[in-house]
Order: structure tokens, then C-alpha cells, then sequence
């Protein structure tokens, strides 16, 4: 039986710059196109074919709604990044109880004293590749680290990102989390690195 978070789940997220709300199949054509402009980097994160060249709105639509039983559900909570003058999808954060199928179907390697089971939640996140805004990235993770904090209450979490997703992995890097985990995923060829 999959997990489910006890913690208070908010409602979202507004800052002058974009706004978090919790993704539903209706997003599905601007989630899509925001996907098929970042397939190349989303590839590279997922340590996939995903998206393929082929994907479309209505498959895309299929999986949002997967995604919106499980944040309905308490599974797991994905929010999609809206540029708020215009709606236009800016990227997707992910969050997962750290017991969630997913993880535990993983190989996860400490890389020193922390303990995967005193987590309270796990972070991924991606942001459209096509419209660059310098330093959203970093501003992104800044405000999710706050929130996450004040709303969500949680002081034990995580980030994820694939070692070969370069651009995400220098900027956790470059950050003041410090590496905890490495983390492999059945039948995919690279390292994923967990930052805290």
C-alpha cells in the first residue's frame, strides 16, 4: 500500500516571479508544451526516452491525471510552475513521502551518518529549458526551501537530480546543501545525487 504524507499539504506558492498550484489534467496542453521544449534536459533527469519526440497532449493529459489522484490522495504532491502575467508553464516540482514506491524500489547509499528513514520529504524539480530567465533555478529552489520550511513544516528533506543532468547538478553543487545520498533507480544507467 502506497505511503501517504500526515504533514499539512499547502495550497501553493506565489511569488512576484511564478506561482506554484497543484497540477491537473486541465494544465495538460501547457504542461505539454513546456515538457516538449525541455525534453532534452527532462531526458537527462529522468534517465529516459521520456518525453519521446512523439508525446502528446493527450497522453501527457493521462498522466497528469495519475498525478492529481496521487496529490488528491496524499501519495505524493506535484505542482506546476506559472509564469503569473501569463499562465505559461515555467516548470514542475515533485514531492514525495521518502517511503513512496518509487524510492523504495531504489538503491539508496548513505554518504556519511544521515539515515533515509529521518527524512520527511523528497524534492525533484525541473524548469523550462527554451525560455531562459537567469537564475530562476536558483530562485526556485530558494523559495521551496522557505516554503517547505514555513508551510510545510518540514527541516528534513531533499533534492534530487541526476548526475548527468549537469545543469541542475552544479547548481545543487554550488548551493549550501551538502551531498547525503546517491540513489539508483532499477534499469537506469545513471547516479542520481540527493542534496540536504
Amino acid at each position: 500500500m502506497p505511503s501517504t504524507y500526515a504533514g499539512p499539504v499547502p495550497a501553493g506558492l506565489t511569488t512576484a516571479e511564478f506561482v506554484l498550484r497543484p497540477i491537473t489534467a486541465a494544465a495538460a496542453a501547457n504542461d505539454h508544451a513546456a515538457l516538449m521544449d525541455t525534453r532534452d534536459d527532462l531526458r537527462l533527469w529522468e534517465q529516459s526516452s521520456w518525453p519521446a519526440d512523439d508525446f502528446t497532449v493527450e497522453a501527457n493529459r493521462e498522466d497528469l491525471q495519475s498525478l492529481e489522484a496521487r496529490h488528491a490522495a496524499g501519495r505524493a504532491f506535484t505542482y506546476t510552475v506559472v509564469a503569473p502575467g501569463t499562465g505559461e508553464c515555467l516548470g514542475c516540482v515533485y514531492l514525495f513521502p521518502p517511503d513512496a514506491t518509487l524510492l523504495t524500489k531504489a538503491t539508496i547509499t548513505p554518504l556519511g551518518a544521515d539515515a533515509w528513514t529521518d527524512l520527511d520529504l523528497v524534492v525533484y524539480f525541473w524548469t523550462r529549458r527554451t525560455r531562459p530567465r537567469p537564475g530562476l533555478d536558483e530562485r526556485l529552489l530558494a523559495a521551496l526551501r522557505a516554503w517547505l520550511a514555513d508551510e510545510w513544516r518540514v527541516d528534513r528533506f531533499v533534492v534530487i537530480t541526476n548526475e548527468q543532468f549537469a545543469r541542475q547538478a552544479e547548481l545543487l553543487r554550488g548551493s549550501d546543501l551538502r551531498l547525503r545520498f546517491e540513489l539508483v533507480e532499477p534499469g537506469k544507467p545513471g547516479t542520481y545525487l540527493v542534496f540536504g
